[in-house]
């Protein structure tokens, strides 16, 4: 199965956040690091961003989603020991010059 990453368009736009608001977040380990998928280029696995959503939704504590963070970013890193699975960056609209 494929993971699709998002740019950071996207994720601002399911989030209905703030640029400053989502580093915020991550610099409070409220939200996942990152992803390097080019050496000028990252994104958010798209299953991250709904599953950090839904734990908002549902009202989870801020402690809550803090230790679901890190059981993601955690994941990760089993997945890339492991071999992990394949990663598929999509482009919602953004512009680049390759």
């Amino acid at each position: 199965m494929a993971i699709t990453i998002l740019r950071l368009p996207a994720v601002l736009k399911r989030r209905g956040v703030s640029r400053s608001t989502h580093y915020l977040d991550i610099s409070k380990k409220l939200f996942t690091q990152p992803v390097k998928i080019g050496e000028r280029a990252s994104g958010w696995p798209d299953s991250e961003v709904d599953i950090l959503n839904s734990a908002v939704i549902a009202g989870k504590s801020k402690s809550e989603i803090r230790a679901l963070v890190a059981k993601l970013e955690s994941a990760r890193k089993s997945e890339q020991r492991a071999g992990g699975e394949t990663i598929m960056p999509i482009n919602h609209g953004e512009q680049h010059d390759d």
